[in-house]
């Protein structure tokens, strides 16, 4: 008995309802990229290792899915090492190559590679799948999409206004409307731990008030003691607890809360200068929210940090992000090459879709009719009404076999195809076409260039 096929883990197959689903979310980000003046490139799906290993930290080292090399890979492998069954060293023995982790850093890489190829500052995005060696889980899978996009060579905060706009944007176009799109800045949280005097701590710090809509206060408070912040830091910062107020008000008390960090004083400057820009903007459909606790990958980011947050009502997490990096380059050796990116979350997209119903009617990879099956000399004379649809952009298909009338009908229903055309020997003698409504039953008949309008 032949073993049942299998996936692996983390990975699903999608059916042809699905992809139509996914494929119109990727086109609407995509016109949306496209709009604001970013141009695709491509990268391979897997790179040399030593691309990946040491960006990602000790942690996304263990998830990159590592490639053995071709051939007899342990040939050249240490036998010391086989024998003591040490993996870490082993690897870069029997190993040349990985499965790209994200897209950042191969668009590092290619940044590096092509510069002199390049007219900065480069605008690109990008949509192609990457993989990680994660517990498989809701909402998180080893195999997914990223949809990317980054302005790499411009320190200009006129960037980042211009992401807030494009997220705006594209939600409202996918029918997602009421969006937050959280705005912080990394000066102002590494401007917070200095006031307090943890700036050793800054990590610490942000990560802990990070979890305030999780644990609440008194559990953030605990932590930071935890951490080895000192309590009477704490009262320095009781305002950020309870931190409310129009996106003006909390810059206000930002400016107050930070008036002896310079450098938390320039991100709030930074961050008035966006929302100033947004105001006078407007946007279609999204809220913009100054959130102090966003703190979404600290040691990466160095300025503006995105966070895109479902409509109310929607239980899931982040459906976006992103932020202002000021040296990416340099981990290939190109230095002071600053830039800002954002990602759209395309699988938790489709969830939030699916749950607010908002997929159009039409998006749909159902044909829009069946040519039915009659016999020999009725399938020719459909093909030729068959390719003129088609030649219209209209979708279509031919029921192949011979087959009784109402498994014809059958078919269609379970394709969910909305029109069905019959062909008898009457249509072929008055050049007619029968055309039914499957939904409706009712029957026109139409010649040609009538059912081609009709249909269009």
């Amino acid at each position: 008995m032949a073993k049942k096929p299998g996936i692996p883990k983390g990975t699903r197959d999608f059916s042809p309802s699905e992809v139509a689903k996914r494929q119109y979310i990727m086109q609407t980000i995509r016109h949306g990229f496209e709009k604001f003046g970013f141009h695709p490139i491509e990268t391979p799906s897997f790179e040399n290792l030593d691309t990946l290993l040491g960006k990602y930290g000790e942690e996304g080292d263990r998830l990159i899915f590592k490639i053995l090399n071709s051939g007899d890979y342990l040939s050249k492998a240490d036998g010391e090492l086989l024998q003591e069954k040490n993996s870490a060293k082993l690897t870069n023995q029997i190993s040349e190559k990985a499965l790209r982790y994200d897209l950042t850093v191969p668009f590092a890489r290619y940044v590096v590679m092509h510069q002199n190829e390049i007219d900065f500052p480069f605008k690109r995005y990008q949509i192609q799948p990457v993989w990680r060696a994660d517990r498989p889980q809701k909402g998180r899978y080893r195999e997914f999409f990223q949809c990317d996009a980054d302005v790499i060579g411009s320190t200009s905060l006129w960037q980042e206004v211009e992401f807030v706009t494009l997220y705006d944007r594209v939600f409202t176009e996918l029918g997602v409307k009421g969006v937050t799109i959280k705005l912080n800045n990394r000066k102002i949280l590494s401007g917070i731990a200095q006031v307090i005097g943890a700036s050793d701590k800054l990590i610490d710090f942000t990560v802990a008030l990070d979890k305030l809509d999780k644990i609440g206060q008194e559990g953030v408070e605990k932590e930071m003691i935890q951490k080895g912040i000192d309590p009477s830091a704490l009262e320095k910062v009781q305002v950020l607890f309870h931190f409310t107020g129009s996106f003006e008000e909390k810059i206000s008390k930002l400016k107050e809360l930070l008036s002896t960090s310079e450098e938390g004083l320039k991100g709030v400057q930074e961050l008035e200068f966006v929302g100033q820009q947004i105001q006078k903007i407007g946007l279609q459909s999204a809220f913009l929210n100054l959130d102090v606790t966003l703190a979404r990958g600290l040691n990466y980011y160095t300025g503006a940090i995105y966070e895109i947050q479902a409509p109310q009502g929607v239980a899931i997490g982040s459906i976006g992000g992103g932020g202002r990096y000021d040296d990416l380059t340099g981990i290939f050796g190109l230095n002071n090459m600053s830039g800002v990116g954002i990602s759209f979350g395309l699988d938790r997209i489709y969830l939030v879709m699916e749950e607010l119903g908002v997929f159009p009617d039409q998006v749909n990879a159902a044909s829009k009719v069946l040519f039915l099956n009659m016999g020999q000399e009725e399938m020719s004379y459909a093909m030729i009404g068959a390719m003129a649809l088609r030649d219209n952009g209209i979708k279509c298909e031919l029921y192949p076999d011979k087959a009784k009338v109402g498994k014809q009908f059958q078919f269609a229903d379970k394709k969910s195809i909305p029109f069905a055309v019959l062909v008898g020997s009457q249509e072929i003698q008055e050049n007619k076409f029968t055309l039914k409504n499957l939904a409706t039953s009712e029957q026109l008949e139409l010649d040609l260039q009538g059912l081609i309008d009709y249909l269009r």
